[in-house]
C-alpha cells in the first residue's frame, strides 16, 4: 500500500512540471505585445510631428496688403500699403452693381427724352406739347431730364476712373493723406471700408471731406 502511495504522489510531481513550463511561455507573447505597443505610440508621435509643419505653410497663404506707389498731388511718387486683392474684388463689385444702376437708369432718361412719334430727340422748337399753356412746363421737365442725364453722366465717369484705380491697386487711398497722413481716421491713409461702400467712387475720407467743405 505504501509503494501505491508513493507512485500516486510521483505522478502529480511529474504532471506538475509541464504546467509551469507553459505559464513561462504564456508569459513571454504578453512582453512582446507590450513591446509593439510603444513602437506604435512612437510611430504616431512621429506621424504626429511630420503632420503640424502643414498647417504652417497653409497659414502663410493668406493675402496680404501690398505696397503701392501712387501719385500725390504734389507729383511726388509715395509707397503705401493698400487694400488686398481680396478686398478690391469686393469694392470692384459694388461699384459694377452702381454702374449696372446707372445705365438703366440713362436708358430710361433717353427713352423720356425722346418723341414717340417721331423716334428723335426732343429740342427746344420741338411741339412737345399740344396746348400753348403747357409749353412752358414741357420746357422745365426736358430741363430737368437733361440736367439729370448730364448727373448720371458724370457719376458714371467716376465710377470708370475707380475701376482703373481697382486694377492699378490704388484705390481707397485718400488723397489729401499721401504727403502728409492727416491721421482723421483710424485706417488713414487708406479710406475706410464703410465709406467706401456707401459712396464707391470717393476719394477722400469723411473727416477730409467735411474739412475741405468748412475752408
Amino acid at each position: 500500500m505504501a509503494k501505491k502511495a508513493v507512485k500516486k504522489t510521483n505522478t502529480k510531481k511529474t504532471a506538475a512540471k509541464p504546467k509551469a513550463k507553459t505559464t513561462k511561455a504564456a508569459s513571454k507573447p504578453k512582453a512582446a505585445s507590450k513591446k509593439v505597443s510603444k513602437e506604435k505610440k512612437v510611430i504616431k508621435k512621429d506621424v504626429v510631428k511630420k503632420v503640424a509643419p502643414k498647417k504652417k505653410e497653409t497659414a502663410s497663404k493668406t493675402p496680404k496688403p501690398k505696397h503701392v506707389e501712387v501719385i500725390s498731388p504734389t507729383k511726388k511718387v509715395k509707397k503705401i500699403v493698400g487694400y488686398t486683392k481680396k478686398e478690391l474684388d469686393e469694392f470692384k463689385k459694388v461699384i459694377l452693381d452702381k454702374r449696372n444702376e446707372i445705365i438703366e437708369q440713362l436708358q430710361a432718361l433717353k427713352d423720356q427724352m425722346m418723341d414717340p412719334s417721331t423716334g428723335q430727340y426732343v429740342n427746344e422748337n420741338s411741339p412737345y406739347s399740344l396746348h400753348m399753356a403747357e409749353q412752358g412746363t414741357d420746357a422745365m421737365e426736358r430741363e430737368k431730364l437733361y440736367l439729370w442725364a448730364q448727373r448720371e453722366n458724370k457719376f458714371l465717369g467716376y465710377l470708370d476712373d475707380a475701376l482703373q484705380r481697382i486694377e492699378n491697386g490704388t484705390y481707397g487711398i485718400c488723397i489729401e493723406c499721401i504727403d502728409e497722413p492727416q491721421n482723421l481716421c483710424p485706417t488713414c491713409p487708406l479710406i475706410p471700408k464703410e465709406r467706401l461702400m456707401a459712396v464707391p467712387h470717393t476719394q477722400h475720407c469723411l473727416q477730409v471731406k467735411q474739412k475741405m467743405k468748412n475752408k
